[in-house]
Formats: C-alpha cells, sequence, structure tokens
C-alpha cells in the first residue's frame, strides 16, 4: 500500500517536473528533434521594375515642343529611367507614333549625338527625323513610348503622350500704341508700339536670328505712306505695315535707329528709341495693321495677311 503511494508521488513529480521545463524553456532530448530543408532558402530580385520615362515631340530645327503641323519633319525626345539595386539598366526605347505618321509603329531611339534641349527640359534619347502625314487633321494626337530594361525577363512599360497638330494660320488681332515720357500725339523716344498676333509666334520668322529677347531695330515712320495716312514699319523685320490713320505725324521718312524690340507671348512690343524729327498731331485716329506673311507660328503656319483695326475707340496715338 505504501509502496504504491510512493510509486504514485514519483509519477506525479515527474510530471511536475516535466511540465515546468517545458515551459521554463527547458529542453529534453527525448522531446526534440531537428529539421532541415534547403528549399526554404529565399533570395530577392534586384530589378523588378519597369524604366519610367517623360517624351516630347518638337518639329525639326525647332526648341519649342509639344505641336507640330501636318507635313513637318519632327522628332521625338524622351527621359528613360531604369531603378532596382542595382538596376538593370535601359535596353530600348521604342515609339508608336502611327496617329502621326501612317505605318510608324516601333520607331527607335537613342542617345547618339544628345542630349537635346527643348522647351528647356535636356532629353537624352531622341529619334531620327520623321514626317508628319499631310493631310493631318489638327487637334491632339496621342502616341506611346515602349520602354524595356535589360532584366532577365525583360520589364517593359508603354507610357502614352500626347502632340498638338496645328494647322490653322496665325492672324493679327491688334495694334496699340502707347505714349512714354514725352508730348503725347507725337512721335518720340520711349513710345511704345504693341503688335498683337493670334498665337506665339517664331521669332525668327519676324528677324532673322531672333530669339525673342530685347534686339535694337530702326523703326521708319513714313510720310502719306498709306494714301493720306503716315505708316509706320520696323527696318528688316517681318510685322508688315501701320497705317496710323493720320498724316500730321511727319512731313518726310523718319527713323528711330536705337528702337528696341521684344516679344512677349502674343504680343511683340517695339519701344521707339533715338530723337527723331517728328510732329504732333492735332487729334485722334484708328490705325489699321497689315502683317507679312513671312511672319509664321512656331510650328511654320504663315501668318495671314488679313488686316487687324486698332481696337477700342479713336484715339491720339504717341
Amino acid at each position: 500500500m505504501r509502496r504504491d503511494r510512493r510509486r504514485g508521488r514519483l509519477l506525479v513529480l515527474i510530471s511536475v517536473v516535466l511540465v515546468l521545463g517545458m515551459a521554463g524553456g527547458v529542453a529534453f532530448a527525448a522531446f526534440m528533434s531537428t529539421t532541415s530543408n534547403d528549399s526554404n532558402n529565399w533570395t530577392t530580385d534586384t530589378d523588378w521594375t519597369p524604366p519610367t520615362g517623360a517624351s516630347v515631340i518638337a518639329q525639326a530645327g525647332s526648341t519649342a515642343g509639344g505641336s507640330i503641323r501636318q507635313g513637318a519633319t519632327y522628332h521625338v525626345y524622351a527621359n528613360v529611367t531604369d531603378s532596382g539595386n542595382p538596376a538593370a539598366g535601359v535596353a530600348t526605347v521604342r515609339a508608336n507614333l502611327a496617329s502621326i505618321t501612317t505605318g510608324q509603329t516601333t520607331v527607335s531611339l537613342s542617345t547618339a549625338a544628345g542630349p537635346w534641349t527643348i522647351g528647356g527640359t535636356s532629353y537624352s534619347y531622341r529619334s531620327a527625323a520623321l514626317t508628319a502625314d499631310d493631310p493631318l487633321s489638327g487637334g491632339t494626337k496621342n502616341y506611346t513610348l515602349t520602354m524595356t530594361d535589360s532584366h532577365s525577363p525583360p520589364n517593359s512599360a508603354a507610357p502614352t503622350f500626347s502632340v498638338t497638330v496645328d494647322n490653322s494660320h496665325p492672324t493679327a488681332v491688334d495694334i496699340q500704341i502707347v505714349n512714354g515720357a514725352g508730348i503725347t500725339g507725337k512721335p518720340d523716344a520711349g513710345d511704345v508700339v504693341t503688335f498683337t498676333f493670334s498665337e506665339p509666334m517664331s521669332p525668327s520668322s519676324i528677324l532673322a536670328g531672333w530669339s525673342g529677347a530685347a534686339t535694337t531695330v530702326t523703326v521708319n515712320l513714313e510720310n502719306n505712306g498709306c494714301s493720306t495716312s503716315d505708316t509706320l514699319t520696323v527696318t528688316g523685320a517681318n510685322l508688315g505695315t501701320v497705317c496710323l490713320g493720320r498724316g500730321d505725324f511727319v512731313n518726310g521718312n523718319r527713323n528711330f535707329t536705337t528702337s528696341t524690340m521684344v516679344m512677349s507671348g502674343n504680343n511683340v512690343i517695339v519701344t521707339l528709341g533715338g530723337a527723331a524729327l517728328t510732329l504732333t498731331a492735332a487729334g485722334a485716329g484708328t490705325m489699321s495693321w497689315t502683317p507679312s506673311t513671312a511672319a509664321t507660328d512656331v510650328v511654320g503656319n504663315p501668318c495671314s495677311a488679313s488686316a487687324a483695326n486698332e481696337s477700342g475707340a479713336a484715339d491720339i496715338d504717341f
């Protein structure tokens, strides 16, 4: 009886020790086992994202991107970046331009001879010169740029970009002359002449080699150049002729040789310089400006020859 009791107490004690030992983190050989499985080893891919990029289209010879005209020669420009640790690197950049030039679905872009600056941004990739369809309807045209990296298997992306096809002719909109610090009604230094077009113009089409920044020009006033009205022209510039609406500003041809010309948006602004012998107009008049068709917009569409009358009520110019 006593022996059975002692045996029972011993079993209880062993059970308690085992439970406490397991709870306290003690490992017993009878309950240990180890496993090994090499297939559970993991590795990470260093480059699993496709390249990213930006793109613009510009006419050949132009530094203003985003628009072309039908029949024009153009290039596609792009910046493409691949990411990763390390990045696999960019393998190919191709453009689908079928909406602009029929059949051109896989046009390659390369970095040879780059970079190029368009609209103030430097681009490292460029296509060969292409020609837009003619006819080609105006408006927004979408194109895709497929960018592929050197990873195996390759990662690629094909974002969509757009260009505006502009086939419309710019027009003359308004002509205004504001007096400077001189006598009202008398053409003299500081008076400002503003030619307003319907859209931004190509500076070099108005004056060869001009960037649109302030440059020195000569302004000519001719006596009765428009029948009985005196005229204003900018020598050597394709701005056409302004009929001043009165014939009493000069009594002969007069040149303001140190005038300045600058472009701002749709406006060409000319400020008279250098003293010239002129008269003081006796009253108000309304000017009329006939532009030159040699002036073009930024994609090469020539200006309409239609005249624009001075807006607002008749006033005293200069």
